[in-house]
């Protein structure tokens, strides 16, 4: 270490200036000391950093009183932020599973504020006066939804199959096409959870193809269940043959074997009729005579994350009873929001206007580009000749994975700033209050206008122009 380096880790002072100085410049503000306290050793420990790092250069004035002073409330207001907080979806990806996947409609949001603080009937029965099940107000609605004879709701998919492998296949085997061995975000896989549920897995058929026989082949006395898994995040394509569950359901019967149908992410509308790929509805699956179905509550539901459970009575019955299910419930926010959201499946037409997924999922083209010119002519409006605007035609995803293989033709807002390179305009624009989350193309921010709201389009000209006046 060189003696000007040394001379500047000197000159560093203590923690106990520091916080003289903090509580005579801000006498007034209330705030944890705690936090402060941290706040300070945190802003010192980081000048102690650059001071020793090869490429960095400070001076005396990074010591002065007021820079410590800016470095520390920088610090400080940090620290008092929220780790979890709002951000602008410019994305284009309708279920972004890092930005926090499906928004809950305004009615549902405020149904769980009213949930949230008040105390419930969670687990009380008004008309018998006694201890009731949690259950129950999500149950009667998803049976009428889906015409299942009976319903239950755990805490996601992942745990909905591991709940129901665990309760009907533990220590026996699962027979299931080798093709629909689906691996999810987060290293999730079917052959790991078949695992860890106790339960052993037959693969049957070919990667592309798989039939009938092949399922029949694979029974023994020590088979416990056949289970057909959607695959709701890839597609396979070319020569490919799979076996219906209507077809799957009677060679259960024939044998005596529950079928179980994991759908992934579930969803009751029939999305091809607004001019999307064809997915099974829950509504189909359980009228195909599936013993037990499992799909997600938010994702192309457009809920919260839940995983639900419906199918036969004595089959869900036995899955409630197993004492996992304990661990794997859900709470009443969770609760609050499924139900409130299911309500709006009593009217389609006003489920994909009122949620927001479905809504987006559905949006005409001519809506978007609507979007894309107000927000192209608010940015045009802030008069600097450093920012080009620019229109692209591009297309959108659904995500979660759900429907891998549909592109939605979207309308983008393409960003260029002089003298800033796009790297650092999208660094600048995750780093603004609210962040804005875009994506980089040919050397422009991209801003796909299906998934940014009305609301937001002023938020994001107020970040450009906060963007242009730091450079």
């Amino acid at each position: 270490m060189n003696q000007e380096r040394q001379a500047l880790l000197r000159q560093l002072p203590g923690v106990d200036h520091v916080l003289d100085l903090w509580e005579e410049a801000y006498p007034a503000r209330d705030l944890p000391r705690s936090v402060v306290v941290a706040s300070i050793r945190k802003t010192l420990e980081e000048l102690r950093s650059t001071i020793l790092a090869p490429d960095e250069t400070l001076d005396d004035a990074s010591f002065s009183d007021s820079e410590l002073l800016r470095l520390t409330e920088r610090t400080v207001n940090k620290a008092m932020e929220f780790n979890l907080k709002h951000v602008i979806n410019a994305t284009g990806v309708v279920v972004h599973t890092n930005l926090g996947r499906s928004l809950l409609p305004e009615s549902v949001s405020r149904h769980v504020a009213e949930i949230s603080s008040r105390y419930s009937n969670l687990e009380f029965d008004l008309e018998k006066g006694a201890r009731g099940s949690r259950y129950t107000c999500v149950e009667d609605i998803l049976c009428e939804m889906s015409g299942a004879e009976a319903a239950m709701v755990v805490n996601n998919n992942a745990g909905a199959v591991f709940l129901s492998l665990e309760t009907l296949a533990r220590g026996k085997e699962v027979v299931v096409s080798r093709g629909e061995l689906v691996e999810i975000g987060g290293s999730f896989r079917i052959p790991d959870v078949m695992a860890r549920s106790g339960a052993r897995l037959v693969e049957v058929g070919a990667t592309n193809r798989t039939h009938l026989a092949d399922y029949e082949g694979a029974i023994r006395d020590d088979t416990a269940l056949l289970l057909k898994v959607h695959t709701s995040n890839y597609g396979i394509v070319g020569f490919t043959s799979s076996v219906p569950l209507k077809d799957i359901v009677a060679l259960g019967a024939k044998y005596h074997l529950p079928v179980m149908k994991d759908l992934g992410s579930g969803n009751f509308v029939d999305f091809s009729k607004y001019g999307l790929i064809k997915e099974p509805t829950v509504q189909e699956t359980v009228a195909a005579g599936a013993d037990v179905i499992t799909f997600s509550g938010d994702k192309m539901l457009g809920g919260p994350q839940a995983g639900i459970i419906v199918g036969k009575k004595d089959t869900v019955e036995r899955i409630k009873k197993n004492p996992i299910n304990r661990a794997l419930r859900i709470d009443k926010l969770t609760l609050a929001a499924l139900e409130a959201t299911l309500h709006l499946y009593r009217d389609e037409a006003e489920a994909v206007s009122a949620i927001p997924t479905l809504s987006m999922l559905t949006m005409p083209a001519k809506v978007i580009a609507a979007k894309a010119r107000r927000l192209r002519d608010r940015l045009k409006k802030l008069g600097n000749n450093r920012l080009k605007v620019v229109l692209i035609n591009s297309s959108s995803r659904v995500g979660g994975g759900s429907l891998p293989l549909q592109e939605l033709p979207t309308k983008c807002v393409g960003i260029k700033i002089d003298g800033l390179s796009a790297n650092r305009i999208e660094r600048m624009m995750r780093q603004a209050t609210p962040p804005v989350i875009g994506r980089i193309e040919d050397e422009l921010v991209v801003m796909d206008m299906r998934t940014v709201q009305n609301e937001e389009i002023a938020v994001i000209a107020a970040t450009f122009e906060k963007i242009l006046a730091e450079k």
